[in-house]
């Protein structure tokens, strides 16, 4: 399941793209997805939620904890949502994370 399921594609003619179209054959617009604006689970959300600890090591990536707890690396975005992490690269080695174990719950606070 793909976070941007439910997202509104814009076309874009913004003059600030103008070199970016202009590189890909002189295009008349971009195609993208609207930014999601995405909430954080409240304290109570939180509490109401199964989660497994998971420290993070050398070579870990939300991807790869995503194949492992949920079978599905398309759900990385899960666990960077859930921790308030963008990105890997803002996680340091011996950092708790928390996995949220009922991914029908943690899609029902995002509103999926």
């Amino acid at each position: 399941m793909s976070r941007y399921n439910k997202d509104e594609i814009l076309n874009n003619t913004s003059e600030f793209y103008s070199f970016l179209r202009k590189k890909r054959n002189n295009l008349k617009n971009i195609e993208q997805y609207a930014t999601p604006i995405m909430t954080h689970a409240t304290v109570a959300q939180r509490a109401a939620l199964t989660t497994n600890a998971h420290m993070w090591t050398v070579g870990d990536r939300f991807y790869k904890l995503a194949h492992k707890y949920y079978d599905n690396v398309d759900l990385w975005w899960v666990l960077a949502w859930y921790n308030g992490y963008p990105t890997e690269a803002d996680i340091s080695v011996g950092q708790m994370i928390h996995v949220p174990l009922n991914l029908e719950q943690v899609l029902l606070i995002w509103g999926m």
